[in-house]
């Protein structure tokens, strides 16, 4: 089923859209008709390639995203820490840690902190 295209004018974007848009208001041409229908299944013709109606097009689209190196699989890795049950172990490891409390900055003091506080506080 067409429908007919009544053009305006005034919303034309060109100079010769205008003059199109004033010779169908005026009678002097036919408006165009378009069947939107039609137009569909024409569309839904040509948006399938020849290729793709075969095997064919299968294969050419594996063929053209295949990797071009080869690709290993990935390997599974179990990392398992075992428990020693040394207390020694523990204690090394806390001292390593409590050294770093020395290492790059100031010690904290009592005299410090009240310093702090007070600074802390507002002015009355």
């Amino acid at each position: 089923m067409p429908d007919e295209i009544q053009p305006n004018p005034s919303q034309a974007p060109t100079h010769d859209a205008q003059l199109a848009a004033e010779n169908i208001a005026s009678g002097e041409e036919k408006a165009p008709s378009v069947d939107m229908e039609a137009d569909y299944q024409a569309a839904q013709q040509l948006s399938v390639s020849e290729i793709d109606r075969t095997g064919e097009g299968e294969k050419a689209a594996e063929k053209a995203t295949a990797p071009k190196q080869e690709v290993r699989e990935p390997q599974q890795t179990n990392t398992e820490a075992k428990p020693t049950g040394n207390p020694n172990d523990y204690i090394d490891m806390a001292k390593e840690v409590g050294g770093s409390r020395n290492q790059g900055g100031t010690n904290v003091t009592d005299d410090l902190l009240e310093k702090a506080k007070e600074k802390g506080q507002p002015k009355k």
